[in-house]
């Protein structure tokens, strides 16, 4: 299995342990805990990886790690008293209730909420709004730490993973990853229309509008254009709208967004990648419906893989029920 949790020594890991035999490969890492003769419970098991009992060839599991597929050989550590496991993981505070995925000495992922900058706007642009990178910054300063390192962002409105470095060094490194196409990163979205075919790639070229603050579509041979690409595939359609799971090959500003628009499927509540009269965008929705679900990248300290799923939050949740009662 792909293993993205903190490493520990072995001699300091207690607690009961199994080797994952052959009939057992490639089962969900919650269900073969949940066994009566280990933690019990399906209920069991997910609290115990969620309060960091549980350990993968000596690796710490988080939340993001409960449906991770099991293979042959390897070593689950159920470490039922673990000091300082009693409670859940911690968040950023009583107002900064930002969730953190994962947190170690070099890095930490969150789940960022829709509305809530990655990091604060440039100085001529500078407002109030609340952005992660500060609260961020406020929960490294109570460990004694300094100011974290942006690796990438995702827009204000859009909710899910995003990535920081706690030194240079870490964000250089991970930065490379960013650079070379290496990471995954894959979203859902639910767009106007029904895409054909149902899977592809969608590749353009942009350029960014720095008066207008927007990406536009231009020719290939523009000296400042970029490539934009990426893959998606239809997760689920609707009588007038569709769930996509949108993986990034290049990684733009608002690149998802735009590159929807081009192809006549703009996100639901969508306010600026749009055409047309409002009454062309009938469903109603508060941001666009966009979330960054999964991120797999290599950890900038020793290169092991690290992958995270954030789930849908209840907003986007809400719109997809309302969208299914649509069809019965």
């Amino acid at each position: 299995m792909r293993n993205p949790g903190v490493r520990n020594p072995q001699s300091a890991i207690r607690g009961s342990a199994w080797t994952v035999t052959a009939d057992a490969a490639g089962e969900r890492l919650d269900r073969y805990l949940a066994s009566p003769d280990r933690a019990g419970s399906r209920a069991r098991a997910t609290s115990a990886i969620e309060r960091g009992k549980v350990f993968v060839n000596d690796r710490e599991m988080t939340r993001a790690d409960a449906g991770a597929r099991l293979s042959q050989g390897d070593v689950v550590r159920l470490w039922a008293d673990r000091p300082g496991s009693a409670k859940r993981r911690p968040t950023l505070g009583a107002r900064r209730d930002l969730p953190i995925v994962y947190e170690d000495d070099t890095l930490v992922v969150l789940d960022k909420p829709a509305g809530l900058l990655a990091v604060p706007l440039p100085l001529d642009r500078r407002s109030d709004a609340r952005s992660v990178f500060q609260d961020l910054k406020a929960h490294l300063a109570t460990r004694g730490r300094r100011r974290p390192f942006v690796v990438h962002r995702i827009d204000r409105d859009t909710s899910g993973l995003v990535l920081f470095a706690k030194s240079a060094a870490a964000q250089h490194a991970l930065k490379a990853q960013f650079k070379r196409r290496e990471p995954e990163r894959v979203y859902l979205a639910v767009v106007y229309g029904r895409p054909s075919p149902a899977a592809g790639t969608w590749r353009d070229t942009l350029v960014w509008d720095t008066r207008s603050l927007i990406q536009k579509e231009t020719s290939p041979r523009d000296p400042r254009g970029k490539e934009a690409v990426c893959r998606y595939r239809v997760v689920e359609q609707f009588a007038d709208a569709a769930l996509l799971e949108v993986t990034l090959v290049s990684g733009r500003r608002n690149q998802i967004r735009i590159q929807a628009r081009l192809r006549g499927h703009t996100l639901v509540g969508e306010q600026r990648y749009v055409y047309g009269p409002d009454h062309l965008r009938p469903i109603e929705f508060g941001r666009q419906a966009l979330h960054a679900h999964r991120l797999a990248f290599r950890h900038p300290g020793d290169s092991h893989p690290m992958r995270f799923e954030a789930p849908l939050p209840a907003d986007i949740t809400a719109l997809i029920d309302r969208l299914r009662r649509r069809e019965s």
